[in-house]
């Protein structure tokens, strides 16, 4: 064996060797590095989820876990729930029409809470210069709304109420951003909304109340979540669900600092997110036969008008 060969075969070996070595050196190594998990929260500019958003306490109770928190605002519930159903996130808050429209399109969702009644929290309102001082003066008028959200339900129990039908008005279909400014321009005649935008339309516009839910709807605020990860990350929803307990509990005592928190979350004057907490109902509960029971009347309501493709089971999605 040449000089060369001699050299070449003596740094095989020890290259060998060094790489024997490391492995076994890393497969005894104990293993602490672990995966880290995220949880993704769809939220709106409303409710508990705000709170919880901006105390920070979910971040660090879940940190110990090694699980990470992923915040994603949404302008309804609608659109919220279309978030669930494509698996943009994991868990969120809506009122009670979302889930109806969801389940009817099929999208695999579970109730995993709810919050007491809020019934004035939203309201159907006019401008502080209309003629429009009943219900009843509805008949044939524009009413914006967000299709399929809370106050769907409400514009319907309104009309009832008033014994006109729901074909006897205009809805028209808008966000709340585009519909607040169809409604300041004029284009529309009503709208029918949920704080804090209706808040903000009291007042910095002036907005003249016509009916709130009192007397009409329940409007609880609900939290779901994909059933995949329900059913696989229970205690983390738990977890959730916990924080949730903790923040309403603070929240209903600190109204001044829920103000706070709420304006710097949303970017809308103190006064406006105090009257919006005002009409907050606290304290998360578990899902009861009462309450999905309120929610089948919902179910059934739209189902009979025809603005759900098909009849609903709730309790399905349970």
């Amino acid at each position: 064996m040449s000089i060369d060969q001699k050299r070449a075969a003596r740094r095989y070996t020890l290259g060998f060797l060094f790489a024997a070595g490391v492995m076994a050196a890393t497969a005894s190594a104990p293993v602490t590095a672990q995966v880290k998990q995220e949880v993704r929260i769809g939220y709106q500019k409303y409710g508990t989820l705000t709170l919880l958003k901006g105390r920070g306490t979910l971040e660090q109770r879940l940190a110990a876990r090694n699980i990470s928190v992923k915040w994603t605002e949404f302008p309804a519930g609608p659109q919220l729930l279309e978030g669930l159903n494509v698996g943009s996130i994991d868990f969120g808050t809506v009122g009670e029409a979302p889930p109806i429209f969801a389940q009817a399109a099929g999208a695999n969702l579970v109730y995993v809470g709810n919050e007491p009644p809020s019934p004035a929290s939203e309201a159907i309102v006019v401008p502080k210069s209309s003629a429009i001082r009943t219900l009843a003066e509805l008949k044939g008028k524009r009413v914006a709304l967000n299709k399929g959200s809370n106050v769907h339900y409400l514009l319907l129990k309104a009309l009832e109420k008033a014994g006109i039908s729901y074909a006897d008005i205009q809805p028209i279909f808008l966000p709340p951003a585009d519909a607040r400014a169809a409604f300041e321009r004029g284009s529309v005649d009503a709208w029918a909304i949920w704080d804090p935008f209706l808040a903000a339309a009291e007042r910095q516009l002036g907005a003249r109340v016509l009916a709130d839910g009192k007397g009409l709807v329940a409007n609880h605020q609900f939290y779901l979540a994909a059933r995949p990860y329900a059913e696989k990350n229970r205690e983390i929803v738990n977890i959730v669900l916990e924080e949730i307990a903790k923040v309403d509990e603070w929240g209903e005592k600190n109204p001044k600092e829920v103000a706070g928190i709420l304006s710097a979350q949303t970017g809308l004057e103190v006064d406006v997110v105090a009257l919006a907490a005002s009409r907050y109902s606290y304290g998360v509960k578990p899902i009861t036969a009462q309450v999905l029971d309120q929610q089948q009347k919902v179910a059934d309501a739209f189902s009979s008008l025809k603005l759900i493709p098909k009849n609903i089971v709730v309790k399905t999605a349970q």
